[in-house]
């Protein structure tokens, strides 16, 4: 009977000890993204099926696995804009996180894909208590606001041929590296003409000029190349400043 109690707080010590060493552990955001746990499950995803709706309870945190993801825009006549293409390692649906209470866009997988859901709780948990995680989510955050506000001038100031060189780019994920990549996922005519908001037979003729000009290349797979981003760079608009405006209003005045 002394040997059973002995060998029970035995194990009760080791169970004890696996519970300190696993509280001293540094936190890991990675770990953190890519393993289930309290209020976090990894789901995974078909190709064109639906991660939630416009409309839907804003209640989780999405982070991209792996696959990628569009968010998509409904109007009330039907009609349909991408507003985002989202890959690896990028996080989605954070309105929730801000007080917002329905989903005000929809978001399905392109390609197969895992995604981790985090539960609002859970996701404001580890952004109080984790410095960490909290210095990751900022950045993530800060540039996506960056890329709105370029695509938001891309759209007022560029030709339709720009922002499909640029929206290629990005696609191409150039820049994050300095190499572009091949485009894995299928991207039809049709999604570039939603992307940058002009028809698909003017994304098929900017497409051609870009072929026959070597700056793409697509046979069974489209892949981008360098020399593409000097359609971006030549004659980019220049957004003059308030103070410039104001000295050239007083010059007149004057």
């Amino acid at each position: 009977m002394a040997k059973q109690v002995g060998a029970k707080r035995l194990v009760a010590k080791r169970a004890a000890a696996k519970q300190r060493v696993g509280a001293n552990r540094p936190f890991d955001p990675t770990t953190f993204l890519t393993t289930d746990g309290a209020g976090r499950k990894i789901s995974k995803y078909r190709k064109e099926q639906a991660i939630f709706s416009q409309g839907d309870t804003a209640n989780e945190l999405f982070y991209i696995i792996r696959g990628t993801v569009k968010l998509v825009v409904h109007s009330e006549q039907g009609k349909e804009a991408i507003i985002a293409i989202l890959g690896q390692d990028e996080f989605f649906g954070e309105g929730c996180l801000a007080g917002q209470p329905h989903r005000l866009s929809a978001a399905s997988a392109i390609t197969e894909g895992e995604i981790l859901r985090i539960t609002k709780s859970a996701a404001l948990s580890v952004l109080r208590e984790q410095p960490s995680f909290s210095e990751m989510f900022v950045s993530h955050v800060v540039s996506r606001t960056m890329r709105v506000e370029a695509d938001l001038i891309d759209q007022l100031f560029n030709s339709s041929e720009k922002r499909l060189a640029r929206a290629l780019l990005l696609l191409a994920n150039f820049g994050n590296d300095g190499k572009p990549q091949r485009i894995i996922t299928r991207v039809s005519q049709e999604m570039l003409a939603d992307m940058i908001g002009t028809t698909r037979s003017r994304v098929s003729h900017f497409m051609n000029k870009f072929r026959k000009l070597g700056f793409i290349d697509y046979n069974g797979h489209l892949e981008i190349r360098s020399a593409l981003l000097n359609v971006v760079l030549h004659e980019q608009p220049h957004i003059s400043s308030v103070k410039s405006t104001k000295r050239t209003s007083e010059r007149k005045t004057d």
